[in-house]
């Protein structure tokens, strides 16, 4: 579908960048503000700019009726959601398709299927890769009665729809176990309105591995390299490192392999991130970011 006219649906440095790229491009390019951001760079320096709401970000960026709203008003065509807010919403994404909109990123489904880490680890699996070994369902207590025979200590809870460290708890030994299950799941509950949680061999050798890819929704996909995101802070990344030069050459390939089998497996569009889990010269399929 043919557009002019570029909607970027964020705010700050992310969308400074995608404006400054699509003009570049060609295109006309369309901002939106809350009212806390009237005077932020961005505003100026896009072609036009719309007010979306409030300063509170669930009446504004968060607002898939406030954003689609601008993009029929100023005349877009297309829209990029830049990272973070609703950049992974698959309801996003199929609004803007069903108001005529072309959506810069991966396809509903694909967003809506790598969104679970369970569907996740189990498609990453039917491509090829390894994941980790772990257990799930739905039952704490019968979940927690199978972490010690099946996979043993130290283990990692993880939320099933989680990100950013939440729902995550290390467990290393069995009286503490239940406690991390229940903690976890208010967590994993009110951050993304889903307890469901599994449980994973926790790794602590590893090295926390990314691998960007690039596929144009026809199972065509090329990666661009590696990076090495083990400096964390509470899960969170605080140093990335390209090329990952921690790891072997072994796991790197495998790394890599892998990354584009997953997203040609999904004939993923757009760019993403696939992360892995290295250990000497073997690497475990972790999450893919669809953004």
């Amino acid at each position: 579908m043919a557009f002019d006219t570029l909607l970027v649906a964020n705010r700050g440095a992310v969308a400074r960048r995608v404006l400054r790229t699509a003009r570049r491009l060609g295109f006309r390019t369309v901002a939106v503000y809350s009212d806390a951001d009237r005077d932020a760079p961005h505003v100026a320096e896009a072609d036009r700019a719309v007010r979306i709401g409030p300063a509170a970000a669930a009446d504004s960026y968060l607002s898939i009726d406030a954003i689609l709203d601008a993009a029929r008003r100023l005349g877009a065509g297309a829209v990029h959601p830049g990272y973070g807010f609703l950049a992974e919403s698959a309801a996003f994404a199929r609004a803007c398709e069903a108001a005529g909109l072309v959506f810069v990123g991966p396809q509903p489904e694909v967003i809506e299927l790598m969104s679970r880490k369970d569907r996740a680890r189990r498609l990453a699996t039917e491509a090829g890769a390894t994941v980790v070994p772990a257990v799930e369902g739905e039952d704490f207590r019968a979940l927690a009665a199978r972490v010690g025979p099946e996979i043993g200590y130290p283990a990692l809870v993880k939320a099933v729809a989680g990100g950013g460290g939440r729902g995550m708890r290390l467990v290393t030994r069995p009286a503490d176990l239940a406690p991390a299950l229940a903690a976890a799941g208010r967590e994993a509950l009110a951050a993304f309105g889903d307890p469901a949680l599994f449980v994973e061999r926790y790794l602590p050798e590893g090295r926390h591995l990314e691998v960007q890819v690039v596929g144009d929704g026809t199972g065509r996909v090329l990666h661009l390299g590696d990076r090495d995101c083990s400096v964390q802070r509470r899960h969170q990344k605080v140093v990335e490192e390209a090329p990952a030069s921690a790891c072997s050459p072994a796991a790197r390939a495998r790394a890599l392999e892998a990354a584009t089998a997953i997203a040609a497996r999904v004939r993923y569009r757009s760019l993403g991130t696939v992360e892995f889990l290295a250990a000497g010269d073997h690497v475990h399929f972790l999450e893919m970011n669809t953004r």
